[in-house]
């Protein structure tokens, strides 16, 4: 009998230091499992660096530009990246490819964020996480000051000849919502303008902040009120889902950026990079 209680308190013993066995390494792996789940800014200044997925055929937003012999990825989007990564004070890292891998490469972590003149719609929002918006593309015309008092709408552009920059955005929508006014496409901006300020046509489009940056420089043009704007709802910072800090850092770039003007100036500058020769 007292072999057989001996035997019961050893199982019992056994099984109460099995238990507390069992509860040690579930407590030692979830802390390091807490260890683990830094937050994704915490990682990124680990590493020194923010890494941007881009795809760089998008000018002015994002584009290949030789400068001083070398090939650099610059633009409207890129401008924007490196100001998130000097808030986060650590350096930018671009990854440039195809624009239908740019989601994945998120979730997967080869990149940090994507800025891509990406529209945040509803199957992208299902996938991952995105900013404010920061940039909603608007297209005004502009003619001579001279001409202003007249053109007031689309219909006062009818039969007349209108300036567009060859294969972008600019050009498309003036197709498809001026479809009675003569459309003359040429490559660069400043062409257009050029042919604004000589009568060969009656007005130009253009993105909203490149047309304030001409009209300054250029008394003899003005602004006709006259806006095109696209059905999307504009351009986003994509970030991988359940990084809430990153989005939270970024949206305060954004805000500083717009309350300064910032964003006008960096597409601006970017049309002007882009007609550089």
């Amino acid at each position: 009998m007292l072999k057989k209680i001996k035997r019961l308190a050893a199982i019992l013993m056994m099984a109460v230091m099995v238990v507390s066995f069992t509860a040690c390494s579930s407590n030692s792996s979830d802390e390091g499992s807490d260890s683990q789940a830094a937050s994704k800014i915490e990682e990124i200044k680990k590493n020194g660096k923010l890494v941007l997925g881009t795809s760089a055929d998008y000018p002015p937003f994002e584009f290949h530009k030789q400068i001083d012999g070398k090939d650099e990825i610059v633009g409207f989007d890129i401008e924007i990246a490196k100001e998130i990564a000097k808030e986060l004070g650590v350096e930018l890292e671009i990854k440039d490819m195809k624009f239908d891998g740019l989601l994945a490469a998120l979730q997967t972590g080869k990149v940090d964020i994507v800025i891509a003149g990406m529209n945040p719609d509803d199957k992208r929002r299902k996938a991952v996480d995105f900013s404010d918006i920061y940039y909603r593309e608007v297209q005004s015309v502009v003619t001579k000051t001279e001409n202003v008092e007249g053109i007031k709408t689309l219909d006062d552009l009818k039969g007349k000849m209108v300036g567009v920059q060859k294969g972008t955005t600019m050009e498309t929508i003036a197709r498809e919502k001026m479809t009675e006014s003569e459309l003359k496409a040429l490559g660069k901006v400043t062409d257009i303008v050029l042919e604004l300020k000589n009568d060969k046509v009656d007005a130009v489009v253009m993105e909203k902040p490149v047309a304030k940056a001409y009209i300054a420089a250029n008394p003899d043009l003005a602004m006709t009120g006259i806006e095109l704007e696209p059905q999307d709802t504009g351009f986003a910072v994509a970030i991988k889902k359940g990084n809430e800090d990153l989005v939270s850092s970024i949206n305060g770039v954004l805000s500083k950026l717009s309350e300064a003007g910032s964003i006008d100036q960096f597409i601006a500058d970017a049309n002007a990079l882009m007609e550089q020769e």
